[in-house]
């Protein structure tokens, strides 16, 4: 059984990867522990606790979102992942395999992911088939999920509210993915998907 360490940034990935993706991942002879990185999600506090993670677990993620990210400046995801790479090998260098870390950021909020089967809201409160609606015109607009932007009042988070104000990150999110189911998540999710890949061959 190969250990994996998931670096996430609260409470609601935590729970996503507790519910939805370590049940798949264990399948997959992977057994994931998620650990909270708790407030200010920057290159060098990931670096650090990837860095803290390495001689514990035989490979090391995480799952964060760009949306959040304190330091990205101009940074894409793929250049923030490559700075993280860089972070920890100033911290491990010269003994340490690349390979065993993983870093992964969400593009461009974990809730985007939920907009990969919008029929997965019905059974938040609140919920009818004119707010399923809404969501469904916002998912129209985006050739993927994950693709709805990160400006502060059009995240995904903020656009679920606005249709759905008392949709509840930590209690309603892992039900929502867990209704959407990670196959669906995946096929509309193409950068996920492809982060899942790896996660699910480790064992190999």
């Amino acid at each position: 059984m190969v250990r994996l360490a998931v670096v996430v940034e609260g409470e609601t990935e935590g729970d996503f990867v507790d519910q939805v993706l370590a049940p798949y991942l264990l399948k997959c002879d992977v057994y994931s522990k998620p650990t909270s990185l708790r407030g200010r999600i920057s290159v060098e506090r990931l670096a650090n606790r990837i860095a803290e993670l390495f001689p514990s677990f035989d490979f090391v993620t995480s799952l964060v979102d760009f949306y959040g990210f304190r330091d990205k400046g101009t940074r894409t995801v793929d250049q923030l992942e490559q700075d993280i790479i860089q972070g920890v090998d100033g911290r491990l260098r010269p003994n340490w395999d690349t390979r065993k870390v993983i870093p992964y950021v969400q593009l461009h909020e974990l809730e985007g992911l939920f907009f990969s089967q919008v029929n997965g809201f019905l059974n938040v409160p609140g919920a009818n088939q004119a707010a399923i609606r809404q969501l469904a015109n916002i998912r129209a607009q985006f050739p993927s999920p994950e693709e709805i932007n990160d400006n502060p009042n059009t995240a995904p988070s903020k656009r679920i509210l606005q249709v759905l104000p008392d949709y509840a990150k930590r209690i309603d999110g892992p039900l929502v993915a867990q209704s959407i189911g990670l196959p669906t998540i995946r096929a509309q999710c193409p950068r996920f998907n492809s982060w899942v890949t790896r996660l699910e061959s480790l064992s190999a």
